[in-house]
């Protein structure tokens, strides 16, 4: 086995996850690896692995398949990088908001475009799309006996130091729509925003999330540098079903067993 990639899966489900940065993750489960919105490709240090927060598809392990997901096109959520790993691995899949269609020429022959509310199965994995309160849309994607939630830009956006109080009820409004259309779908693992430019209602969104759909395991992202506010959204989460993952720094390994603690 190749570094940065953990001896094959026997117990499933389980899922080894990397935080990669800001929204980034790859998740290894028992016969995939998925990579969620990879945007920075320089490494804190000259290493080049998982640990360091970068993907690397040479290091990956060659009997798993391996999908590519895009919420959107927002540099802090996209890198044209991505379409390089081909090179390595030709068996790669692309799974991308409808919006990188405009800004990508597309091998079409292992791309997939989702817009919000479309189902798509790619072999023995399920993925629906659903609506973002920003562009593109969020991943619920059902493989290998998980749920796995990326959130892409979807969040409760309360910008209330530079909007009007109508807009800041519409705004809520517009993410209780959308995460109600959800309700009844169990959530293994949820990647979802904890913005601390929302100052004092950085925790609005991601409580509400919690609250309303209860994942087993929730990981702050959308946070920067910034991994105080993960653990201090851990601290206020406390008590409640879901567990909260605190991270502090880049390339940090997280395992996940469902049905016990993670």
């Amino acid at each position: 086995m190749k570094k940065g990639v953990s001896d094959r899966i026997i117990d499933a489900p389980q899922a080894n996850i990397w935080y990669l940065h800001h929204s980034g993750f790859a998740v290894e489960t028992a016969g995939h690896f998925l990579v969620f919105d990879y945007s920075c490709d320089k490494p804190e240090s000259e290493a080049r692995s998982l640990e360091s927060g970068i993907v690397t598809p040479d290091q990956l392990d060659k009997d798993k398949r391996i999908l590519v997901f895009v919420s959107h096109g927002h540099g802090d959520h996209f890198n044209k990088v991505i379409f390089d790993w081909q090179k390595d691995r030709p068996d790669i899949v692309y799974v991308l908001s409808i919006d990188i269609k405009r800004m990508v020429k597309l091998n079409w022959e292992n791309s997939y475009v989702v817009f919000p509310y479309k189902i798509l199965h790619i072999d023995d994995v399920m993925i629906k799309a659903y609506g973002s309160t920003d562009i593109g849309v969020s991943f619920l994607v059902e493989v290998d006996g998980l749920k796995i939630f990326h959130a892409g830009d979807l969040n409760c956006w309360y910008w209330y130091y530079e909007s009007t109080p109508e807009e800041l009820k519409q705004d809520k409004e517009s993410f209780e729509r959308e995460i109600d259309k959800m309700a009844g779908e169990p959530i293994d693992i949820a990647f979802f925003p904890v913005d601390p430019r929302l100052k004092e209602y950085y925790h609005m969104g991601g409580e509400l999330f919690i609250n309303r759909l209860r994942p087993d395991l929730f990981v702050p992202m959308h946070f920067w540098e910034q991994y105080d506010i993960t653990r201090k959204f851990a601290d206020r989460m406390k008590g409640l079903p879901t567990k909260v993952v605190s991270l502090s720094h880049r390339g940090q390994k997280i395992i996940y067993k469902k049905g016990r603690d993670a």
